[in-house]
């Protein structure tokens, strides 16, 4: 398995995003960010340990932690296996 995966794809397979159109727009908004440096482009890597910040559709910001990468887009519960939440006060969906 890949040590890295696409920025786009990671959120899509993920279901962070749910299309990766979105997720292409998402990355490339400028209010994405990798372990602190501004991200602009969908195309960047994303390696276990990345902190991945961005501010949501909603306008609020949400943080996480890449755990591992996908081999595909699974299931929901199998997706969140990939990702931790770290926003403040956000609890994990049941599964």
């Amino acid at each position: 398995m890949a040590d890295a995966m696409r920025l786009d794809r990671f959120l899509w397979w993920s279901r962070i995003s749910a299309s990766r159109n979105f997720a292409r727009a998402l990355a490339e908004s400028g209010h994405f960010r990798i372990d602190g440096r501004r991200v602009e482009r969908c195309h960047l890597p994303v390696r276990p340990g990345n902190i991945l910040a961005f501010v949501t559709h909603g306008g609020q910001v949400r943080v996480v932690r890449v755990e591992a990468l996908p081999h595909r887009r699974g299931p929901p519960a199998e997706a969140r296996d990939c990702y931790t939440e770290l926003t403040p006060g956000t609890a994990p969906p049941p599964d």
